[in-house]
């Protein structure tokens, strides 16, 4: 028998991690269609672009889907395939998926969504991961994936105390890795995850390997007075995201409770405030649709809703009100891949002058800045070849 690598997981598991299964009551089901059909809705929009906020027009379709032709059941059981279980962690319950590769050499990676995102970003990226070679992949090149939701995003515990910061998560995700036997592993993110994945690569726990970031924060502390192109382009972008692009952030940020009773009582609000988000930061040629089915959005949006994670998923733009896009400068191995249509979109430069230690640099043909969803492929192939040099 081939003994497993240092990073492999223990065969037993610890009695202190539990399985779960999604099962969301047929009551709650009927109950959102219910809602649905009852939607109140605000006088259309006076501009002919997404300038406002989401087109109602648009809106109305996306939710007369989840009312008439959306099947959650189709998902919680896509969802239940994978092996999930429920940990407690400085005193809250995390939820994760945790899929090991059949390869005993397979490197652990834990990846990390954010926000509107969950564990439903990865899910195309599980089997590619895992299983390589029935992916077009290199057998060497497999992961055991481990695919946590934050501490009150999804089916992870709502925290009811304040201090849940980025820091914080990134030492739960230590003390799982530790709990589920791995001793040497890497660390995936984009968006929140990323920020979280930086925090990991900043404190640089024992066994970390190394991590790679599809979102990086590598803006300079002073953006300096003569620019490139592309530094310009990065200014530009950021100057978008921080204003017309900031609406949701600004609020959850600053009133994330509001927030979430502006929500937990309507799912076509729900559906509206997530919506846009795919709608704005993907990178599509006029709408979301074009890059993500409804499905897609609707599995994302009705996890939200059945979870009732509006206002605790909102809190980490406050509990992170202190967060920069100037991220820590970084020693450890960092591989990075820039998507076309993110915002804002970081020039190689100073990712080069942040990532001191900078194994991979990845530019994709396309893709925005929820690239777990959009371009699952492109980030499979960029996780694979930007975290090779870590096996060695």
């Amino acid at each position: 028998m081939t003994a497993p690598t240092p990073g492999a997981p223990a065969l037993v598991r610890p009695a202190s991690v539990r399985p779960f299964t999604v099962s969301i009551p047929d009551s709650e089901i009927d109950d959102v269609k219910r809602r649905l059909a009852r939607t109140r809705w605000p006088d259309p929009e006076t501009v002919g672009d997404w300038s406002q906020g989401v087109r109602v027009e648009n809106a109305k379709s996306l939710v007369d889907y989840w009312e008439h032709g959306y099947d959650w059941r189709r998902f919680e059981s896509a969802l239940n395939r994978f092996p999930q279980f429920l940990t407690e962690i400085d005193g809250l319950d995390i939820h994760f998926i945790h899929v090991r590769s059949k390869n005993p050499h397979a490197m652990p990676l834990i990846l990390t969504h954010g926000w509107p995102g969950s564990v439903v970003d990865f899910l195309k990226l599980i089997g590619p991961l895992t299983d390589p070679a029935s992916f077009a992949g290199r057998a060497a090149d497999a992961f055991h994936v481990v695919i946590p939701s934050l501490p009150g995003f999804g089916f992870s515990q709502k925290p009811t105390e304040t201090g849940w910061d980025v820091s914080r998560v990134a030492g739960a995700w230590v003390e799982l890795m530790k709990r589920l036997g791995y001793t040497k592993w890497a660390a995936q993110g984009g968006d929140w995850g990323a920020v979280v994945t930086t925090a990991l690569g900043e404190t640089r726990p024992e066994g970390l390997l190394g991590i790679h970031l599809n979102t990086q924060y590598a803006f300079p502390a002073r953006i300096p007075d003569t620019l490139s192109p592309e530094q310009r382009h990065a200014v530009e972008t950021l100057a978008l995201y921080t204003g017309d692009l900031g609406g949701s952030n600004h609020l959850q940020g600053t009133k994330p409770e509001t927030v979430g009773f502006a929500l937990a009582d309507s799912p076509a609000g729900q559906a509206a405030w997530i919506y846009e988000k795919f709608q704005s930061k993907t990178d599509n040629h006029g709408l979301a649709e074009d890059v993500l089915s409804r499905d897609d959005m609707l599995d994302a949006i009705s996890l939200y809703w059945f979870t009732n994670s509006a206002a605790s998923s909102a809190r980490i733009y406050w509990e992170n009100k202190s967060a920069t896009v100037a991220g820590p400068k970084l020693t450890l191995p960092v591989a990075v891949t820039v998507f076309p249509g993110d915002i804002p979109r970081l020039p190689r430069s100073w990712i080069e002058d942040t990532y001191s230690n900078l194994i991979h640099y990845g530019e994709a043909d396309r893709g925005g800045h929820f690239a777990a969803l959009e371009q699952p492929e492109i980030l499979v192939d960029e996780i694979r070849t930007g975290l090779r040099p870590l096996r060695s």
